[in-house]
C-alpha cells in the first residue's frame, strides 16, 4: 500500500506569541522555529485554558489574513514568487511508445536541477503546437522513487491522445536536486510544479495556452494550488486527491486510534485561511475534474465530496466522478477514469 505523508504544520507566531495547537505530543506536528531576539518565548506564552478560550481567539480577520501572508506555503506568498522555468535539457532517451517519444529530461527550479519524464506525440503538431499535461504524481518515498517507474499506463494514455506531459520527479526525488521536505507544510513541490508548467510554455513544440494539470494524491493537492497560483493554467483532473481543508487535515486524516486531534478556534480559523481550498473564487471558472474511490483507504472519499460542493459553492465548474468500492489507485476503474480524464482535457485544452 503507498504510504503517504501527514501534515506538518507550522506553528503560528502572532507578534511573539505562539499560538497552541492542542494535540497528542507524539503526533508529529512541526515544533516551533528558534525565537527570534525579542520575542516572547513560544514555549512559555501560549494561548491557554481550554481551546478556543485563549486570550487570541478574537484576533482580526485583518491580523490573521496577514499572518497567513507570511506563512511560506500560504497562497499569497506563492504568487508573491516567480516561476521562470528553464529550457528542458535531454537526460536520457527512453524506448518510445507506439505513438509517442519518451525522454528523461531536466528544468529549473530555485537553482535546482529538477528531473523529469517527457512524453511527445510523434507527428505534425496542431497549428500553435500540442496541449500539454503537468503531470504531478502522488507520495512515494523520495528515496524509492525512480523517474521511469509508475504511472506509465496513465502518461501513455494522454500521450496516445495527443497531449505531451512532464511527469516532475520533484526535488530530491530520484536523480534531482535539493530536499524533499513534503508537499503540505513546505512550498518546494508546489514551486517545482510550477516551474514545470513555466518550462513546458518555453518548448517550442508545446502550445503555451493550452496547458493544464493532472495531479494523484498528494499531486492532487499541489495541482489545486498551482491552478489558484498561476492563472494560464486551462484545467485540472485530480485523482484521489489530498484536497481538504488544512484543518480538517490536521485533525481527521488518518488520526491514531485513541488520539484524537483538536484545534482551538484561532488554529482553526488560521489553517482554512492557509488552505487553498479557501481561494476556489480565484479559479475564476476554470474546469477542474475529481475522481475518487469510495473504498479509498488513503485518502477518504469524504475529501472530494467536500472539494466539489465548496468549488460549486464558489461558482466554480466541478465534474466529480464517485467509483464505489474502489480503491485509492482507482485499480478497478483505471480504463474508465482514464478515458474520462482525455475527453476532459480534449474539451478544456
Amino acid at each position: 500500500m503507498r504510504r503517504l505523508t501527514r501534515l506538518l504544520l507550522p506553528a503560528l507566531l502572532l507578534g511573539g506569541t505562539y499560538v497552541a495547537v492542542t494535540r497528542p505530543d507524539s503526533l508529529p506536528f512541526q515544533r516551533p522555529a528558534p525565537t527570534p531576539a525579542g520575542r516572547a518565548d513560544p514555549e512559555t506564552v501560549e494561548s491557554g485554558g481550554e481551546a478556543g478560550t485563549g486570550p487570541l481567539q478574537n484576533l482580526s480577520d485583518t491580523a490573521l489574513k496577514a499572518a497567513v501572508a507570511r506563512n511560506p506555503v500560504s497562497i499569497q506568498a506563492l504568487k508573491a514568487r516567480e516561476y521562470p522555468g528553464s529550457a528542458l535539457t535531454v537526460r536520457q532517451t527512453l524506448a518510445a511508445g507506439s505513438t509517442y517519444t519518451r525522454q528523461v529530461v531536466s528544468y529549473q527550479s530555485e537553482g535546482l536541477r529538477i528531473n523529469a519524464l517527457l512524453t511527445v506525440p510523434r507527428g505534425t503538431p496542431p497549428q500553435g503546437g500540442w496541449p500539454a499535461i503537468v503531470f504531478n504524481h502522488g507520495y512515494i518515498p523520495p528515496a524509492e522513487y525512480r523517474t521511469t517507474q509508475r504511472y506509465v499506463a496513465y502518461q501513455d494514455a494522454f500521450a496516445r491522445a495527443g497531449f505531451v506531459t512532464l511527469k516532475s520527479d520533484y526535488r530530491g526525488h530520484g536523480s534531482s536536486e535539493g530536499q524533499a521536505l513534503g508537499g503540505y507544510d513546505d512550498p518546494g513541490y508546489t514551486v517545482d510544479v510550477l516551474n514545470a508548467a513555466a518550462s513546458l510554455r518555453r518548448d517550442p513544440r508545446v502550445n503555451p495556452d493550452r496547458l493544464g494539470l493532472w495531479g494523484h494524491s498528494m499531486g492532487g493537492q499541489l495541482s489545486l494550488k498551482a491552478m489558484i497560483v498561476d492563472p494560464r493554467l486551462k484545467a485540472a483532473s485530480l485523482w484521489a486527491g489530498v484536497i481538504a481543508s488544512y484543518d480538517v487535515l490536521a485533525t481527521d486524516w488518518n488520526p491514531p486510534p485513541g488520539e484524537p486531534r483538536t484545534l482551538d478556534a484561532l488554529n482553526r480559523r488560521y489553517l482554512r485561511l492557509l488552505s487553498p481550498n479557501a481561494y476556489l473564487q480565484e479559479l475564476n471558472g476554470r474546469p477542474i475534474q475529481l475522481h475518487h474511490g469510495t473504498n479509498d483507504a488513503d485518502v477518504p472519499y469524504s475529501f472530494q465530496k467536500k472539494l466539489a460542493d465548496d468549488l460549486r459553492n464558489a461558482g466554480q465548474s466541478a465534474e466529480a466522478y464517485r467509483y464505489e468500492g474502489d480503491n485509492h489507485n482507482l485499480s478497478g476503474n483505471l480504463r474508465v477514469a482514464l478515458n474520462r480524464s482525455v475527453q476532459f482535457f480534449k474539451e478544456n485544452l
